[in-house]
């Protein structure tokens, strides 16, 4: 929800998310070979799907930083109406009744 707090020009950590992949994508490698070598297919096959994660991650990354910039409302725009602070009126569950 929108306070209108919110700084202006504020902007996800897309580019240091991404180079955060690349650094768990390399280590994951070098953990599928080492392990591979060394003869532990267990360990190799966990380094794997970490690689495939991180590959998965970079994809989706790099397509958001494709994307560009998205709207976003300025100064002139107001916020949203507060929230009800009442908490919702209880209600009783219905009542089954057996023949």
């Amino acid at each position: 929800m929108r306070t209108g707090s919110e700084p202006v020009t504020a902007r996800s950590a897309l580019r240091a998310r991404l180079w955060l992949s690349v650094w768990g994508a390399a280590w994951a490698v070098f953990g599928t070979v080492a392990f591979a070598l060394v003869g532990r297919p267990g360990w190799a096959a966990a380094c794997g799907v970490l690689w495939l994660v991180a590959t998965v991650d970079m994809a989706v990354i790099l397509r958001h930083i494709r994307q560009g910039p998205h709207y976003q409302p300025g100064r002139d725009v107001p916020p949203y109406p507060p929230a009800d602070s009442r908490p919702p009126p209880l209600r009783r569950p219905p009542q089954h009744r057996h023949p």
